[in-house]
């Protein structure tokens, strides 16, 4: 047998061990629009409007923002250093939370920067300060759940190790540990993504060699990830949900899979999430951002080593027709609170295409309803409903009647007239 025999021969037996998510190129002015999307959200510059991801999908797809790129890391790494190093008796902005600071320090990486130096080294430490913390909270027998989450242990992992930094191997067995026993990774609402983030962790951990020790348990924990998302693939095609879909493509993407039938799922998936992009399902720049690296078949996992010479294609502002505008229809949406006594129910009628949290506005204008949001990269959520405020291990879950969970938050969701909508809270 010849060399190119031989090589064909070689090839052949891989391809028959092994499949690749192959997601066809996408049109390019879909790409375009979604990357238009962001330009809005990057004129935003107050520190609870700054989002890392934005920065970090953008430098993972094929589109550019010209010098509002380069601004908006200016503006992520004043706010950043100022906030998590300034004098911890100054009257600042509140510290962004583990996820947060993870999430920047990828946005650093993916301009082909290393965090160090003094600041850098004690950003790094922060995020190891966290794992810490969160590692005592699981607890020696794995009982505990992080303070956080299991998703936030991931991506914390993930962005010290695009840096090089090795987390303790007693770190990285407690994630290792719930992929192993899956049930604690399936307690999170956000299970896809979880084991999407876990997975990205463990790719990369594996790539850089950063704890060798525990190679023999972080391969079969990356084939476990990816064979149980498979296995959460809606007959629409999502994986999970539409919002979980894009993180999960980017795990599915980074490495091959031996006897899996996956040419086939990312092919479903790509075409679920087109109809959903049709129907407007992407308006929040969380998903966004962790969208464009996927359609572009790019995972957090480039970031070790990021290509910052790469042509992308500049983006420039959607152009929008002046029309007269017409007056808005007015909708009628039943907003019901049973966790609460007595138990709030009232039509509000607002403006058609209002958001679920205009909804929430105008009953509290009208009187008789209250509640408050804290911020966060994916939008407001909801802490608290008529005055009752969230406990450890409770959220305020959107539903539409009669039982159906709304994938979107408060900012994104846009409720159709007639609909009942329920405000209930829930233990997870």
């Amino acid at each position: 047998m010849g060399h190119l025999g031989a090589l064909l021969f070689l090839l052949g037996a891989l391809g028959a061990l092994a499949d690749v998510c192959n997601i066809p190129q996408v049109d390019s002015k879909l790409l375009q629009n979604l990357g238009q999307r962001l330009l809005p959200w990057m004129d935003q510059l107050s520190p609870e409007h700054l989002n890392p991801s934005i920065y970090v999908g953008l430098r993972l797809s094929s589109l550019e923002a010209s010098t509002v790129e380069a601004f908006y890391l200016h503006s992520l790494k004043l706010n950043y250093q100022q906030s998590l190093l300034g004098d911890d008796n100054s009257d600042l902005q509140a510290k962004p939370s583990m996820g947060q600071l993870a999430l920047y320090m990828l946005a650093v990486r993916a301009n082909c920067e290393f965090v160090g130096g003094h600041k850098g080294d004690r950003l790094v430490s922060h995020l190891k300060r966290f794992l810490e913390d969160e590692k005592k909270a699981i607890g020696h027998t794995h009982k505990g759940q992080p303070h956080t989450s299991y998703y936030q242990y991931g991506l914390s992992i993930l962005a010290l190790c695009v840096h090089q930094k090795r987390v303790h191997d007693s770190v990285v067995g407690k994630l290792l540990y719930a992929v192993e026993h899956i049930h604690h990774l399936q307690q999170d609402h956000l299970s896809v993504d979880t084991m999407a983030m876990a997975g990205l962790a463990f790719i990369c951990l594996e790539r850089s060699n950063l704890n060798p020790n525990l190679r023999s348990r972080i391969t079969p924990a990356i084939r476990t990830l990816q064979e149980d998302i498979l296995k959460a693939q809606t007959p629409e095609g999502h994986f999970g949900n539409v919002y979980s879909t894009p993180l999960a493509l980017q795990l599915l993407v980074t490495s091959p899979i031996s006897g899996v039938k996956l040419r086939r799922a990312c092919l479903n998936a790509r075409a679920a999430l087109l109809a959903s992009l049709q129907d407007g399902a992407f308006q929040n720049a969380l998903m966004i951002s962790q969208l464009l690296p996927a359609l572009n078949h790019k995972s957090y996992v480039d970031l070790i080593s990021p290509d910052c010479l790469a042509p992308r294609v500049m983006l420039e502002p959607a152009t929008v027709t002046s029309s007269q505008t017409p007056v808005p229809e007015v909708i009628h949406v039943m907003l019901t609170v049973p966790s609460v006594w007595p138990r709030y129910t009232h039509s509000i009628s607002v403006p058609a295409g209002s958001s679920l949290e205009d909804v929430l506005k105008k009953a509290q204008e009208l009187g008789g309803f209250m509640y408050g949001t804290q911020a966060s990269l994916s939008g407001p959520y909801l802490t608290s409903v008529m005055g009752k405020e969230v406990g450890e291990r409770e959220f305020w879950q959107l539903l539409r009647a009669p039982d159906t969970p709304l994938q979107q938050g408060i900012a994104d969701y846009r409720p159709k007239d007639g609909e009942i909508i329920e405000l209930r809270l829930v233990t997870w």
